[in-house]
This record gives C-alpha cells, sequence and structure tokens, in this order.
C-alpha cells in the first residue's frame, strides 16, 4: 500500500476515533438519559465501546494498516528500519494528531456539551506513571496477542478490547486512562495546553517510553520473531 494512502488513512481514522468517543459520551448520558444513573451508564458507555474498538480493529485490517493510536504504529516501527520509524515518527503520527485536532474542533463547534476532554488529577509523576504502566500493559498484551498467541481475528480482537476498556477504567479518575498521545493532544491543543510540561511528560513521553520498555522486554522474553530469524539466514 503508497503511503500516501496510509497518511489518509490515519488521519482519517484518528477523525472517526476522537468522533466516535463523543458520540458515545452523548448518546449514553445525553440520549438515553443515564446520567442520573452512573452504573448503568458506565455499563452501557463500556458496552458501546467495545463494539467501538471492534469497528476501529476491523477498520485497521480493512485499510491494511490504518491506525488511530500513535503507540499502535511505535510498537512495529522500533522493531523495523530507521526508514520505517522515521516515517512513523514524523508522517504518520503527525497526521494522526492532524485528525485528532481535527475532530475535536468540529465536535467542540457542534457539540460544546461533550466536555473539555481527558485531564491529569493527579500530580505530574503519579500521572506520569500512570500512563505508562497502562500503555505497558496493553502494548505488551496487543503483542502477545498477535505474535505469539494463536486465535481468530475476533477472539484476539474481544480480548484487546476488554482489557483496554479495563486498563481505561482503571486510569479513568487520575489521568483519563486514555493511552492514546494523538486524541489527548486533539482535546489539549483546543484547551491551549499542549505544550505544557504536564501533558508531554504524561501524554507523551511516558506512553513512548512504556511502548519501548514493552517491546524490548518482549522481544526478551520471546526471542527473534519468524521474520527476523529468516532475514538472519538469508544473511548467513
Amino acid at each position: 500500500m503508497g503511503k500516501a494512502k496510509l497518511l489518509m488513512y490515519d488521519f482519517v481514522i484518528s477523525f472517526m476515533w476522537v468522533w466516535s468517543g463523543a458520540l458515545i459520551k452523548l448518546l449514553v448520558y445525553g440520549v438515553l438519559g443515564f446520567g442520573k444513573d452512573e452504573v448503568k451508564g458506565e455499563v452501557v458507555k463500556g458496552a458501546l465501546s467495545v463494539l467501538d474498538m471492534f469497528l476501529f480493529a476491523f477498520l485497521g485490517k480493512l485499510t491494511k494498516g490504518g491506525s488511530y493510536n500513535p503507540l499502535t504504529v511505535l510498537a512495529p516501527a522500533f522493531s523495523g528500519d530507521f526508514g520505517t520509524f522515521l516515517f512513523t515518527v514524523g508522517v504518520r503520527i503527525p497526521a494522526q494528531v492532524a485528525g485528532s485536532i481535527t475532530a475535536v474542533r468540529y465536535i467542540i463547534a457542534i457539540f460544546p456539551e461533550v466536555g473539555s476532554g481527558p485531564r491529569l488529577n493527579i500530580d505530574i509523576h503519579r500521572g506520569a506513571l500512570t500512563e505508562g504502566l497502562l500503555t505497558f500493559a496493553i502494548v505488551f498484551i496487543s503483542l502477545a496477542l498477535y505474535k505469539k498467541i494463536p486465535g481468530s481475528f475476533y477472539t484476539k480482537t474481544w480480548i484487546s478490547s476488554v482489557f483496554k476498556l479495563t486498563l481505561h477504567i482503571l486510569g479513568s479518575d487520575l489521568t483519563g486512562g486514555v493511552m492514546n498521545p494523538a486524541s489527548v493532544m486533539g482535546w489539549a491543543y483546543a484547551r491551549g495546553d499542549h505544550i505544557s510540561k504536564e501533558h508531554l511528560l504524561v501524554y507523551w513521553l511516558a506512553p513512548v517510553e512504556a511502548t519501548l520498555l514493552a517491546v524490548w522486554i518482549f522481544r526478551l522474553l520471546t526471542g527473534p520473531s519468524k521474520e527476523q530469524k529468516a532475514d538472519k539466514k538469508k544473511s548467513d
């Protein structure tokens, strides 16, 4: 697939991802009126979120790699060649960020009541630790599911979605439990605090470092992949 197409897919899927989150919130607490019943509201929101993750997993498969999360594309980029890494960091991630920022602008203009996005509710050090641990867990689980654990696309997507939802709930009252720097960037840019120390350290540096650590530990525990072994044999 051409790089231009992949770039477009990243922008569009990121745009759709931010919109879907806002629409789920509006549907649950606005249209369905679960605002007064927090327990039922969270259950319905969780169910819709899992369905939402299934939809975007299918879109990723349909577009052969289109993604809404920088961490999703960083994990394989760390293991790839330098050209792929540069393309990911210099082009794909900025496209995802641009898609998120554009989505937030339209959401605020059309549905201002949706809120102002995730915020840090604890000190910066605990916030960075929280986002780092959550990110490490989901990246490691994703690597295990898609590289080492057998199963169908739907089974793996179900397991991954439930884990993501669980981790999100664990971190929602602390940092928002987002585990997606591009999505947070969209809301932070709208608020004007996207270059603050809190935003950069908690929502960018910590998750990126956690992703790198998860990839390194996963490779250390599981050994080289089949592709890497094949490349080594060819070089020998």
